[in-house]
C-alpha cells in the first residue's frame, strides 16, 4: 500500500515535469497544454484561482465534492479510507455515444508541500479492490495517472494544474474535445474554477 501510494504521487510528479508540452488552448484563466509520448496522450490544464491554495487543495482532494463541478462524475463514493492521505473510490460516468457507463476504482493521494516552493500534490490512479469487481452494466475503464498540483501564488490565490495521461477508456471524452468540436475541458475547467472560489 505503501508502494501504490509513494508511486501515485511519483508518477504526477514525473509526468508535471516531463520537457515538451505544448499549448493548445489559452482563454483567460485557462490554458490547456498537451503532450505526446508515443501510443499516450496527456493533457495538462492550467488555472489560475482566486483563492489561497491549502483551500483549492481541500476541496480538490475530496473526492465526494467532485460532483458538484465535473459533470463527468455521475455518483462517487468513498471504498476505503486507507489512511488520513489515502483513500479509494468507486467513480461512475455516464454514457457517450456509441459506449456504455464507465466505472472506475480509484486511488486519490494526497500531500501537502514539504518546502514553502513545492506545489500540493492530489494524485490519482486506478487500483484493483477485490470488494469491487467489474460489474456488468459498467465498462470498467482505468486511470494510468491523473491528479492536481496547486501552486501557491500569493495568500489569496493559486495556481491549479489537472493531469491526466489519457488511455483508450479516457479518450472517448477526450476525442471530440481535442479536435475542438467539444468545449467540455473547458467548460469543465470554468466549473472547477467557480467552484473553488
Amino acid at each position: 500500500q505503501a508502494y501504490l501510494s509513494y508511486s501515485n504521487i511519483a508518477a504526477l510528479t514525473h509526468l508535471a515535469g516531463k520537457p515538451g508540452w505544448d499549448i493548445t488552448k489559452t482563454l483567460d484563466n485557462v490554458k490547456i497544454w498537451t503532450h505526446e509520448e508515443g501510443a499516450v496522450l496527456s493533457f495538462k490544464v492550467e488555472m489560475q484561482v482566486k483563492v489561497p491554495a491549502h483551500v483549492a487543495f481541500s476541496l480538490l482532494s475530496d473526492f465526494s465534492l467532485r460532483q458538484r463541478w465535473d459533470r463527468h462524475f455521475l455518483t462517487c463514493e468513498v471504498l476505503q479510507a486507507v489512511s488520513e492521505e489515502e483513500k479509494i473510490y468507486h467513480v461512475t460516468s455516464g454514457p457517450t455515444t456509441g459506449h456504455q457507463p464507465r466505472d472506475f476504482v480509484i486511488l486519490v493521494s494526497q500531500r501537502q508541500p514539504c518546502q514553502p516552493q513545492e506545489p500540493y500534490t492530489v494524485a490519482v490512479r486506478s487500483v484493483t479492490l477485490r470488494a469491487m469487481p467489474p460489474r456488468p452494466e459498467f465498462c470498467r475503464s482505468e486511470i494510468l495517472c491523473a491528479g492536481f498540483q496547486i501552486h501557491s501564488n500569493s495568500s489569496s490565490s493559486c495556481t491549479v494544474c489537472y493531469f491526466n495521461q489519457v488511455t483508450s477508456g479516457v479518450m472517448p471524452y477526450l476525442a471530440a474535445n481535442l479536435t475542438g468540436s467539444s468545449k467540455s475541458i473547458e467548460d469543465t475547467a470554468l466549473e472547477c474554477i467557480k467552484f473553488l472560489e
